[in-house]
């Protein structure tokens, strides 16, 4: 195919959650034509509790806070919580798709089966009822928690062994001693519904953390660190970490590990209620797991407990099934800016950032610079050679000074702040803006009547 013929292909989307829309978006609005394919009968993604394979539950929520989530130009409304749970969530990016005209372009119901790159340059994606077509690009935005880690456990446990995937509700947990893996900020929070629902609950952690409350001084704790000054790094591990010493106390008191690491090394446990319901005795904190036998398990402390059901919250790894091939290692693919593939052009993904923050003005600036890098190469714009020299060879240090813990999940891990001040950076440098425009007024007004409904 001629690289003339090459241009007039449009771009496929893949995946409605909060990733596909930012990216759908951002296209629209430079009139770059697209396909967009969705699995599931509707907008959202993992935040529809009742997608099959959703890894939500009944007790989710955001934990970065309403004001600091929204997509640009599209603030979560004002009587939304501060920290808005699972129906919210989902009702804001089914009004978001409303608003710019986005949900009557996707093909709901339509399942991917494989991305496949051609000699041409352009790219073919299958369907699972084997129809085929053929574009100049593709968006990945299959999401990233869809796919369980699952270790295995020493010994051999008699019990029930789940993934958290398939938690739902703390109903699950009645009558039950149950152990909770991981703390994550799933892992806590399902901590929490054992500490109130299960005849006997303990949460096992690796290693000590730091637990963030979610409120300090009756405002949303991002806001605080988003709002004041930004200090160097090294003083603001000092300044907030001596904070939460004081909040928290000396965490062995509870079961706790001391944190093994400095504030912010680890992706930050957001969460008030796990100290609650550990002072109150509600739930106990036990180390690894040393071993398992029968229904026993043997912690590393030389402790033991019997249960009857193990919830591994184990984190994701970040598979992509459709085009594994083309994107690597499952835990962390090699892309530019954690949204261009380095190796293959005209492939792109978004939604496999690991990062300390809130995830959808990511998804919106790496949107943006998508469709601006999409759009120049389209009209022949010499920033789009540029761009892709960048894409090839540019290897910035996206840490922000913090020296993260050694763990898969924090291999190419990144600090939102500095992430996003170099893509603002390479915005700049290019002309390419780094978040969407409102919506029209009537399509604002009706996409906010319909959250407020559906809340």
């Amino acid at each position: 195919m001629k690289e003339s013929q090459l241009d007039q292909l449009d771009t496929c989307v893949i995946g409605a959650g909060p990733a596909g829309l930012a990216v759908a978006r951002a296209l629209a609005e430079r009139k770059l034509p697209y396909t967009h394919l969705e699995r599931h009968t509707g907008p959202g993604g993992i935040w529809d509790i009742d997608n099959p394979g959703s890894p939500m539950y009944e007790s989710a929520h955001f934990i970065s806070s309403r004001t600091l989530s929204g997509f640009g130009g599209f603030p979560m409304p004002d009587h939304f919580a501060d920290y808005p749970p699972h129906r919210q969530i989902l009702s804001y990016l089914t009004s978001f798709a409303e608003a710019y005209g986005l949900t009557e372009r996707i093909e709901f119901g339509v399942e991917v089966e494989s991305v496949g790159k051609n000699a041409d340059g352009s790219w073919t994606v299958v369907r699972s009822d084997g129809r085929e077509s053929v574009h100049g690009q593709v968006v990945v935005c299959t999401g990233s928690q869809w796919h369980p880690n699952i270790p295995e456990l020493p010994g051999e446990f008699s019990g029930e062994v789940r993934h958290t995937v398939g938690y739902r509700g703390a109903e699950e947990l009645r009558g039950k001693r149950v152990l909770v893996v991981g703390a994550g900020n799933s892992g806590c929070d399902i901590a929490c519904d054992a500490a109130r629902s299960a005849d006997h609950a303990v949460i096992s952690m690796r290693r000590g953390y730091w637990f963030i409350p979610k409120h300090l001084f009756g405002r949303p704790v991002d806001t605080i660190a988003a709002g004041g000054p930004k200090l160097p790094m090294w003083l603001e591990q000092r300044v907030f970490g001596a904070l939460l010493r004081i909040i928290n106390g000396d965490p062995t008191r509870l079961g706790l590990q001391k944190p093994d690491h400095k504030l912010f090394e680890t992706h930050p446990a957001i969460n008030s209620m796990l100290i609650h319901h550990l002072q109150h005795g509600d739930i106990t904190a036990r180390p690894g797991i040393a071993r398992t036998a029968g229904r026993t398990v043997h912690f590393t402390d030389g402790t033991s407990d019997d249960f009857d059901l193990i919830l591994l919250a184990t984190g994701y790894v970040h598979k992509v099934p459709v085009a594994q091939k083309y994107f690597g290692d499952e835990q962390h693919p090699d892309l530019y800016l954690s949204s261009f593939s380095r190796e293959h052009q005209g492939l792109f993904g978004i939604g496999f950032v690991e990062t300390n923050s809130g995830a959808y003005q990511l998804f919106d600036t790496q949107a943006q610079l998508i469709a601006g890098y999409l759009h120049d190469a389209r009209h022949r714009l010499p920033n789009a050679e540029r761009f892709a020299q960048m894409i090839r060879a540019d290897r910035p240090d996206l840490t922000g000074g913090i020296k993260f813990v050694d763990s898969p999940r924090h291999t190419g891990y990144v600090d939102s702040g500095a992430f996003v001040k170099y893509l603002g950076k390479v915005a700049g440098e290019m002309g390419w803006r780094t978040e969407g425009q409102p919506p029209p007024v009537r399509s604002l007004r009706c996409a906010e009547a319909d959250a407020e409904a559906a809340a």
